[in-house]
């Protein structure tokens, strides 16, 4: 008694091979879709980056969770740490040429340099992170890198 069967005792010898294919297409989203630049600026704005018509933010820092008017979830779009690394980076590609400026023209004291620069800084980052985290959301919405999950925190 052997295991190995021939080849003329196969059921499915006169079946062709079908190749199997995945679906591909990407079904679009039912939001619409502005073009990039055009969703950067509105997420800049503080508008919703898809419609324009909404806000973005329910607080200071806070996503809404949907627009209000298109639907589109804004809440998916997790910026996480993008928005402070780019506004550490604006801040001191401008800070520090003006510190720099600063100092070279007549070398100030340290305390009026603190007093002067310290301030500035804290300024400037706390209003360019509002701004720097609309846009960041407003490319996610457009290149849909939304997070799978609504449920995951």
């Amino acid at each position: 008694m052997s295991f190995v069967r021939d080849a003329r005792d196969r059921k499915d010898l006169g079946m062709t091979p079908v190749p199997w294919q995945p679906d591909r297409s990407v079904k679009p989203n039912p939001w619409p879709h502005p073009p990039l630049t055009t969703a950067i600026a509105r997420g800049l704005l503080g508008r919703c980056p898809a419609c324009g018509k909404s806000h973005l933010f329910n607080g200071f820092l806070r996503v809404a969770t949907a627009c209000r008017v298109c639907a589109a979830p804004l809440g998916l779009a997790r910026a996480d740490d993008a928005p402070p690394y780019f506004t550490i980076l604006v801040t001191g590609h401008v800070i520090v040429p003006l510190m720099y400026m600063v100092d070279r023209m007549g070398e100030p004291p340290l305390w009026l340099m603190s007093a002067i620069f310290l301030p500035m800084t804290a300024l400037m980052a706390l209003g360019l992170l509002r701004p720097i985290k609309g846009g960041t959301v407003g490319l996610m919405l457009t290149l849909n890198m939304l997070k799978s999950d609504p449920t995951e925190t």
